[in-house]
């Protein structure tokens, strides 16, 4: 994958976006190898969003036993793409890990602008849009890592 041995999704909790992001990406390239998860504010382990798991069960991606796992500076390295839900998450990063590197959006990693939507309190339907959402830009960000072209 590219230069990359590890693709890591961020998100606040862990319990919503950044686990399907990474679930998504598991199941397009058919391997758990090098695929994570963590959250920015994890004080203990947490289940995921029950919509998440709803949302994830209808495609085929079981989510009811995983917890949410903290970001820790172990989790740097020069072979790692960090990829963000939001712009302020990646400044976060930046700003309270010292080991921080090639940490992007996942948005700006694909040349998108713009946060990934937060359904938090919406309905299964925004939960829904959301899957969809991620799984095209997760696609785009396979593409990328692969080196294939962007414009296909």
């Amino acid at each position: 994958m590219l230069d990359y041995t590890k693709v890591i999704f961020i998100s606040k909790t862990d319990t919503g976006r950044g686990p399907l992001a990474c679930e998504i990406m598991k199941k397009l390239l058919g391997s758990d190898a090098g695929i994570e998860s963590r959250g920015l504010v994890v004080l203990f382990p947490e289940p995921m969003n029950p919509k998440i798991v709803a949302i994830a069960a209808s495609k085929g991606i079981n989510l009811e036993d995983r917890v949410s796992v903290q970001l820790t500076e172990e989790d740097f390295d020069s072979k790692t793409l960090v990829l963000t839900m939001d712009e302020k998450y990646k400044t976060v990063i930046y700003d309270d890990y010292t080991n921080a590197v090639n940490v992007y959006t996942v948005k700006e990693f694909v040349g998108d602008d713009g946060d990934m939507e937060n359904p938090y309190g919406g309905e299964l339907m925004d939960y829904g849009r959301v899957y969809e959402t991620l799984e095209e830009l997760t696609m785009k960000v396979i593409d990328k890592l692969r080196g294939d072209n962007a414009d296909n």
